[in-house]
Parts: C-alpha cells; sequence; structure tokens
C-alpha cells in the first residue's frame, strides 16, 4: 500500500480562496426585475443616470452593474447624451 503525502496549503491561499468565495451570488438587472425603470433611462435624468458612472466620470460596466446588455446600450446611449449636452462630465475634475 502507497503512503499518501498530505500537502501544506500556505495561509496565502486560504486567504485567496476566502476572497473568491464571499460575494454575495449573482447580480441581477434592475431593468429586468423592476421594468417601470425603463422609463427613467433619459439623458435628462442625471441624478438616476450618476448611479452608473465611477467618481472618475466612467461607464460602470454590465459587469459590475449587473445590466443585462441590451439595457447596458441603452444607459450607456443616455450617458453620452447627457455629456454631449454637458449635463453629465466626462472626466472628473483634479485639483
Amino acid at each position: 500500500m502507497v503512503k499518501k503525502i498530505k500537502l501544506k496549503v500556505s495561509p496565502r491561499l486560504l486567504k485567496k480562496k476566502a476572497r473568491r468565495g464571499s460575494f454575495s451570488g449573482k447580480k441581477s438587472c434592475r431593468f429586468t426585475s423592476n421594468p417601470d425603470l425603463v422609463k427613467f433611462i433619459d439623458y435628462k435624468n442625471t441624478d438616476f443616470l450618476r448611479n452608473f458612472l465611477t467618481e472618475r466620470g466612467k461607464i460602470l460596466p454590465s459587469r459590475i452593474s449587473g445590466n443585462h446588455a441590451k439595457f447596458q446600450r441603452m444607459v450607456a446611449n443616455e450617458i453620452k447624451r447627457a455629456r454631449m449636452m454637458a449635463l453629465l462630465p466626462f472626466t472628473a475634475l483634479d485639483n
């Protein structure tokens, strides 16, 4: 009978595994769960569109915001329209 060698797991690897499993599940699209929100995707509604921007002024990707591709495109187009109308900034101001 062959004796199995027991491998020692490093503490760094244990921390990495703990971090990987700590997220709270799959993100859900806020537009499919609440269809009334689709009416609020408008370039004039800057308070709503600011939820999809980072503090630097970049558009949040769908993997972070959880939006489906169709709604992510709609949000991105409306943010770009609001930027052209000077309702939203292109970038954050650095002081």
